[in-house]
């Protein structure tokens, strides 16, 4: 890591990227909160979670888009219109107006799924395979790190000068991520047009297909996916487990999310370490089987034991995202890494999205306990499966999707290796 941050147009990169981060978290955790408060209703604040995910059902245009344009201006403009979006929350002022919270919710989901995408692509153009580990975890390490702080921030801000100001914030500090984009200096090679045979809806699912070609990217997937259509419902249980669990306000959540970034920052700057020493499937496994671990804590209502559950799950969740991301980087091909981003992100989100739909309608009737120890069985298995499955090397076939008219689409040798 500290080689990366001599590299000037990576720390500008690192730096916009933070601010917006920071701006992100404390947000969409307060958000929740927000519709809590409105509502009176745990279900109502897991659905914001559930309309910020939802735009990923759209992630294949997201993921043509990041590689059809210049991915640097796109970002900047994702910003800039986000900005734009979450000044909506300021007609935010009573239970009538939940539907504007969610809409705003859902035009920030769907930025942000570009941003994902597009991000990808521009990380792929700047850093050579031994930087991006790194790089993933550092990302990973600040996103998770800066929950110690942010739902605290949100929260307060929230809670001292209410919604509208938190929107206000938040808009500002989209602009200055706008801004701090403008700095980054880096030559990024030309999108590669449509052509006949890359076009329509045959272009769309060109991620897809990619996933499908790469055996140990599959497996990853496959194995996330699955714990992830089980670990949505703790976006409406967590809610329940303050109220009822700990008898706390909704805003103790706030507290629960920063304990769980202490937790990642141990996981961040681990988990390039464990990536070399057990391989990418075996770390997600160890990730998987970690966070199911975590979840036993919650189950015996006492607030040293929830934050302790919170640590060990914040640990977990960059050993197993850092694994999957760099991989995926790697052994894609740059004019397929926003495709094979969002494919990655929808098939990931569409199995959480349904737990957190699912949550937030039977967290009202089904005892709390009894669906954490479910997610912890589904999500032990899940990992389970991935470590005992057999490794086969990443022979990839990323030279079968470019396509003959792409000019000046290089593969450097090491995409072709695992």
């Amino acid at each position: 890591m500290k080689s990366l941050m001599r590299v000037p147009h990576f720390r500008r990169l690192l730096a916009a990227w933070s601010i917006g981060n920071f701006a992100d978290s404390a947000l969409f955790l307060t958000l929740a909160v927000w519709a809590k408060d409105l509502t009176g209703s745990s279900g109502a604040a897991g659905l914001v979670f559930f309309c910020l995910g939802a735009p990923m059902l759209a992630a294949p245009l997201f993921g043509l888009l990041a590689d059809r344009l210049r991915r640097k201006p796109l970002l900047i403009a994702s910003n800039l219109i986000a900005a734009a979006a979450v000044l909506g929350l300021l007609a935010v002022q009573r239970p009538s107006d939940l539907w504007i919270l969610y809409l705003v919710t859902v035009v920030y989901g769907a930025l942000g799924s570009l941003n994902g995408a597009a991000q990808s692509g521009l990380l792929r153009t700047m850093l050579t395979d031994d930087d991006l580990g790194p790089a993933n975890a550092l990302f990973m390490t600040i996103d998770q790190g800066l929950r110690i702080l942010t739902p605290l921030v949100g929260a307060g801000l929230y809670t001292v000068y209410g919604g509208p100001a938190l929107a206000a914030a938040t808009s500002v500090l989209l602009v200055m991520t706008a801004l701090g984009l403008l700095t980054v200096r880096t030559r990024e090679p030309r999108p590669t047009g449509s052509s006949a045979t890359d076009a329509g809806w045959t272009a769309m699912m060109a991620g897809f297909r990619h996933l499908r070609r790469v055996p140990e990217l599959m497996s990853i997937v496959i194995g996330m996916a699955v714990s992830l259509a089980v670990i949505g419902l703790f976006d409406s249980l967590l809610f329940v487990v303050v109220e009822k669990g700990l008898g706390r306000e909704p805003a103790f959540f706030g507290v629960l999310m920063s304990a769980q970034g202490a937790g990642s920052i141990l996981g961040g700057i681990t988990a390039v370490r464990l990536l070399k020493w057990l391989g990418p499937i075996r770390s997600v496994a160890v990730g998987l089987g970690t966070l199911a671990v975590s979840s036993i804590p919650f189950l015996f209502g006492s607030t040293t034991f929830a934050l302790i559950g919170s640590v060990v799950g914040g640990a977990a969740i960059p050993w197993a995202f850092v694994a999957l991301a760099t991989t995926r980087q790697k052994l894609t091909p740059n004019h397929l890494q926003g495709r094979v981003a969002s494919a990655t992100g929808m098939a990931l989100q569409i199995p959480q999205l349904t737990s957190i739909a699912v949550g937030a309608a039977i967290v009202a009737v089904v005892d709390y306990r009894l669906l954490l120890v479910a997610a912890a069985l589904v999500i032990g298995s899940a990992a389970g499966w991935l470590w005992w499955r057999p490794v086969r090397p990443a022979a990839t076939t990323v030279a079968a999707e470019v396509p003959a008219e792409a000019p000046g689409v290089v593969i450097p040798a090491d995409e072709l290796t695992s």
